[in-house]
């Protein structure tokens, strides 16, 4: 049985642009999948605390020595982790703030990127220590920036799931939602076409 981890973190919940994208992709997925599994990962309903000294301090505490808070702290992050392991499908949707990603997928990130768990360093360097699997990018965005300067979040994307071995990274825009209606309904209509064949597949 297959699992569908979906993450979203659009600040307007299941009615962002994003959202709406992910869960397309979801709807169709179980319709290829009937017997698999959604589980759904809400940056907005359920935030992730941002980094601080104490969780940061709890991550590279021994097990042994950990304290209770730091063990619930850590055990948060292992959740998070655990979601990414058993899934075999990957989707993020990726609104576009301010040039940026949102500072609740930062946070995210932040709690699964763990030394000697889903990376480590070596004499090559880093080295992703996830099993590899399918990470379809749902990127919603009011302008169009795909292949310009100032788009800032397809390469941190990318290079931070590589960083974790998610090396099968694909993208799916959807820009221009703020501009003329006439932009706006092409790019859904194209991202709803490449959404549903991806799905499939």
């Amino acid at each position: 049985m297959k699992t569908l981890l979906q993450i979203k973190s659009s600040l307007n919940g299941s009615s962002g642009q994003s959202s709406q994208l992910s869960h397309l992709f979801s709807e169709r997925w179980m319709g290829e999948n009937p017997e698999g599994t959604v589980v759904t990962r809400d940056l907005a309903q359920t935030p992730v605390p941002h980094l601080d000294a104490e969780r940061f301090a709890a991550f590279l505490t021994k097990h042994s020595e950990r304290s209770e808070r730091e063990q619930s702290i850590v055990a948060f992050s292992d959740k998070l982790i655990d979601e990414l392991r058993t899934a075999d499908v990957i989707t993020i949707g990726l609104p576009m703030y301010n040039l940026g990603i949102p500072s609740t997928l930062k946070a995210y990130f932040d709690h699964i990127a763990r030394a000697g768990v889903t990376f480590q360093y070596t004499a090559h360097g880093p080295q992703g220590l996830l099993a590899n699997k399918p990470v379809y990018i749902l990127a919603a965005r009011g302008g169009v920036y795909s292949g310009t300067q100032a788009d800032s979040q397809s390469g941190y994307m990318k290079t931070f799931l590589n960083f974790i071995g998610l090396t099968d990274v694909q993208f799916v825009y959807a820009e221009g939602l703020n501009m003329q209606e006439d932009i706006r309904s092409h790019a859904l209509l194209e991202a709803t076409k490449e959404i549903k064949k991806l799905a499939a597949a």
